[in-house]
């Protein structure tokens, strides 16, 4: 396998493998890699998106002097050479292992430490467990789109006993019968469903990126009352879905029209021809199984060993305003201002931004990193 062609990239971008990290050949993109010296910013990307997804900020955060890596991460795009299987060992997809995967990464390139991490999305916790875990690596770091809230906690029997109620159960309990994308996410079929939809990956991937961005006009979000059925119902159905319908017939009924997709700047026919092109040959089980690593007790248990740590590190928070991803887990905004990132200085919503912020809005999302990097 080959890395991405140049003419797929914007000129001044370059793709290559970086051979044993953590088991892998990590493939990644690079700007400002001419000088030895630079800052690096290491930009972590989400689902279901690739290190392509950045190509919009790289170059502008390259002309100011950095060195900016955005690998695939492990699962995804060319750092994937062949589809992922369900039933293939979950471990290394879990969160200490992707945190691993970054070190190793860095490691394999000479690179000491890094000016900053940077993650949005799911790449969001990774970035997070980075500061948490190895803070002596990385100098700053932001979270884009998705509040980390803390990792979880050991809790007493009596207190576990008394937790939460079963919001996956009340939610299909519902009047109109409901299902979290998460637990969607975790299924044997999600993968299957995605891979083989009617519509054509192109344009599944063209409702769910224009159903979570600023272009979808019934984009409303707000905090939550609770982590309760009733209260995250309110979600569009991209985070809390119809329980009837797979994740490609939720896309479809957020499809823009012709007109819209031809107007459409920021995402263009030949840019989500390159996701499409990458997720037509890995499949999604590579991103869907850090999903998996949510519900797995084990997963979970390991990340206790964190639980109530906080990050010494200056901290920056980055949403569009039009993204409900920032209020989607109720209560972990300022949980993690509060508790996970109590030197968070910055938390930023960005006028005509949904989910996909740094490609939404580029030039906003790199003024408010080079602001933050510089203070």
């Amino acid at each position: 396998m080959k890395p991405l062609q140049d003419e797929t990239l914007p000129a001044g971008i370059r793709a290559r493998f970086v051979d044993d990290v953590n088991g892998l050949r990590m493939h990644v993109l690079e700007a400002g890699y001419d000088g030895a010296d630079r800052p690096v910013v290491l930009l972590l990307h989400g689902f279901p998106e690739l290190a392509y997804s950045w190509r919009k900020v790289m170059l502008p955060l390259a002309e100011a002097g950095y060195r900016v890596i955005a690998p695939d991460q492990r699962g995804y795009g060319r750092t994937c050479p062949e589809p992922v299987d369900y039933d293939a060992d979950l471990r290394p997809f879990n969160q200490l292992n992707r945190t691993r995967d970054k070190v190793a990464l860095l490691a394999a390139l000479g690179i000491d430490k890094a000016a900053a991490v940077v993650g949005h999305d799911y790449g969001a916790s990774v970035a997070a467990y980075c500061a948490l875990i190895r803070p002596d690596l990385f100098g700053k770091v932001v979270l884009m789109s998705a509040p980390f809230p803390g990792p979880p906690r050991f809790a007493a029997p009596a207190q576990a006993a008394a937790s939460a109620p079963d919001v996956y159960a009340d939610l299909a309990a519902l009047d109109r019968p409901r299902k979290h994308y998460h637990k969607y996410y975790a299924t044997r079929p999600a993968n299957g469903d995605m891979c083989d939809c009617p519509q054509g990956l192109s344009d599944f991937l063209r409702g769910y990126f224009h159903g979570k961005s600023a272009d979808w006009p019934g984009n409303d979000p707000h905090p939550l009352s609770a982590w309760q059925a009733e209260a995250i119902a309110a979600m569009p159905t991209y985070y809390v879905m119809n329980a009837g319908q797979t994740m490609t017939e939720t896309a479809a009924d957020f499809m823009p029209s012709p007109e819209e997709v031809a107007a459409n700047a920021w995402l263009t026919e030949a840019e989500i021809g390159v996701f499409a092109a990458e997720y037509g040959r890995t499949g999604f089980q590579g991103g869907l199984n850090g999903y998996r690593c949510r519900f797995d007790p084990a997963m979970v248990d390991e990340l206790r060993l964190f639980g109530g740590r906080a990050s010494e590190l200056p901290a920056c928070f980055i949403a569009g305003d039009k993204d409900w991803g920032a209020y989607q887990n109720p209560g972990a905004l300022d949980q993690m201002q509060r508790h996970a990132f109590p030197r968070m200085t910055d938390v930023h919503f960005v006028p005509g931004a949904g989910h996909w912020v740094q490609q939404e809005q580029p030039q906003a999302t790199v003024r408010l990193l080079l602001d933050f990097f510089a203070g």
